[in-house]
């Protein structure tokens, strides 16, 4: 998964929908391309009931391998619900 080009997004994507049961994942490689660093928007169940920073390390903790490959990595985390209000202010 890691090289020293980083991490092809469909991999990271892949992790977040099967180890966080995403049901939404918005990725944007940051990095021009080089899979380097990462912006992503989660939208899981399990993130029910939790803070931010228990849900950023819920996230961490799933990706660590995925993470410890790239440079940068930043997240937005909601629930279903929570998404569902977000969309609605867009």
């Amino acid at each position: 998964m890691a090289s020293s080009a980083g991490v092809a997004p469909e991999a990271i994507e892949l992790a977040i929908k099967s180890k966080l049961e995403a049901t939404h994942v918005d990725l944007v490689d940051t990095s021009g391309g080089c899979g380097q660093m990462f912006e992503a928007v989660i939208v899981s169940p399990q993130f029910a009931g939790k803070r931010s920073l228990q849900r950023h390390r819920l996230v961490n903790t799933a990706l660590k391998e995925e993470i410890a490959a790239v440079h940068a990595w930043t997240q937005k985390c909601y629930t279903p619900e929570e998404w569902e209000k977000e969309k609605e202010k867009a």
